[in-house]
């Protein structure tokens, strides 16, 4: 058996998430389906996250194990991608790998992007791809709050209730901050995340931006690790995997 891990592109917009479900379209499903044709073979893919409804990706990371040894990388992707970019996905890059990489289990690092829209004119170009917030935000404010989330923590607060992951304790190694024109970027750097983390951080740094919160209200909440004191979830368009480092 061969390793192969695939890096993907796609906008989560028409998708029910990453992971199969019964019912309805997903990306994991559409890449198995895909990729089983082309090699003429059962594959199951193993991601390195489970994107939710709506999340977007730019260096989305999965493996797959297959019989056929794959020489010709560049008509694999062409080929894959032939059938593939009609539903929003693209497989940027494959590469061969040893039996003990696994997509999920071997990573080091996971960056997500979360793109605030900050005008009063509703985005056209941009539609589905960020948050639209109208009221202006108060991005050092924002900044001093995002300074609180950095570290070893217990990320309760910003859980949602049906994750599954064995602690609420992670570690941020950084959330940075930036902004051009009226498009905001946050940035999260962790080796991995609860399910709904990083939208519920967002939604909670839009109360400080918008000074419904003070800082002080924000590390209460942060500290609570009561969910039912977070602020609401951002909406998951303006969501994107960047990439997960190894």
């Amino acid at each position: 058996m061969f390793r192969y891990q695939i890096l993907i592109e796609y906008v989560g917009t028409n998708f029910r998430g990453w992971q199969i479900q019964k019912k309805g379209t997903t990306v994991q499903g559409i890449l198995q389906n895909k990729i089983s044709k082309l090699l003429k073979e059962k594959i199951i893919i193993f991601g390195a996250g489970r994107l939710d409804v709506g999340v977007h990706a730019k260096e989305q990371s999965a493996h797959f194990d297959s019989k056929n040894d794959i020489t010709e990388i560049d008509k694999f992707l062409k080929s894959i991608n032939h059938f593939l970019n009609r539903d929003g996905i693209a497989i940027l890059k494959i590469k061969k790998k040893g039996s003990n990489f696994h997509a999920r289990f071997s990573a080091k690092m996971r960056i997500y992007n979360y793109v605030i829209i900050n005008r009063i004119s509703r985005p056209v170009l941009d539609e589905k791809r960020g948050w639209h917030i109208i009221k202006d935000l108060d991005l050092e404010l924002m900044k001093s709050a995002a300074r609180k989330l950095i570290g070893t923590k217990d990320f309760s607060t910003f859980r949602k209730s049906s994750c599954r992951a064995k602690s609420p304790i992670k570690t941020m190694k950084s959330v940075k901050i930036k902004s051009k024109k009226d498009k905001i970027e946050i940035e999260f750097r962790s080796q991995s995340f609860l399910q709904q983390q990083v939208r519920s951080m967002v939604g909670c740094l839009k109360y400080v931006g918008e000074k419904k919160w003070t800082l002080k209200k924000f590390a209460n909440v942060m500290n609570s690790k009561k969910r039912t004191l977070c602020a609401p979830p951002a909406p998951p368009q303006g969501l994107y995997l960047m990439r997960v480092i190894y």
